[in-house]
């Protein structure tokens, strides 16, 4: 029997800063390292066909760190974005993204935009990067525009159900992920996708993500191709 390949594997690219103190560097290089294992977190995923990986990349949260390790963060982003638009064309992958992303500074909010439309046309792997996000923040932005919509006169309240609140979220778009990888060991969801990932499998990996590579990602998902998921069933 064929492997069953989850169709979105989520992840929580945890443990960047703590690699780089173990090796008494700064933080920054553990960012920069983490951005080898996202190459091959994409190569991964293509050879395996998975149709969406969406990457917990910069929280809503990652605001409060020290102003130097933000801007080193801003700086790393703009140019992942910029160096790797033809790497993402030539692999056929489409770059999205979710959060609240007019927080982003300039630079790197430009480069965002001319990235995904750089890639727009592509029809493999659809990379989306969770920036300026907390699933909290997308539940309170996704209550207040369905508001709207009923002020509006556009949405009888009635009519709300699951359904309905999916369309008004930053992932609503794409479905649900099957699969949420998190690394380092910790035991969190450190508020990301909290409605979308219900019934999604999770694997726990010991591993500082910047250690994190191809061979675990294969590893992931034979882990939950040997699941039995049953969404609440017997």
């Amino acid at each position: 029997m064929a492997q069953q390949i989850p169709r979105h594997i989520a992840v929580i690219m945890d443990g960047n800063g703590r690699w780089a103190k173990e090796r008494g560097l700064p933080r920054r290089e553990g960012h920069r390292a983490g951005a080898e294992s996202v190459r091959e977190a994409i190569e991964a995923c293509t050879e395996l066909k998975v149709d969406y990986l969406t990457l917990y990349a910069f929280s809503s949260e990652n605001w409060k760190r020290p102003k130097a390790e933000v801007k080193a963060l801003m700086t790393l982003l703009e140019r992942f974005l910029k160096d790797k638009a033809d790497e993402l064309n030539e692999k056929n992958v489409r770059l999205q993204a979710i959060g609240r992303l007019n927080d982003l500074p300039k630079g790197p909010l430009t480069q965002l935009h001319k990235t995904i439309e750089a890639t727009a046309g592509n029809t493999g792997l659809t990379l989306i990067l969770a920036l300026s996000y907390g699933a909290r923040e997308e539940i309170i932005d996704g209550v207040k525009s369905i508001l709207r919509h009923v002020r509006d006169g556009l949405l009888d309240p009635a009519m709300i159900d699951p359904d309905v609140f999916d369309k008004h979220l930053y992932t609503r778009y794409y479905p649900d992920p099957d699969l949420l990888i998190r690394t380092s060991g910790e035991m969190r969801l450190s508020n990301f996708l909290l409605w979308q990932i219900s019934y999604a499998e999770i694997v726990i990996a010991d591993k500082l993500w910047p250690d994190f590579r191809k061979a675990d990602f294969h590893d992931a998902v034979a882990a939950y191709a040997a699941r039995d998921r049953r969404f609440g069933a017997l």
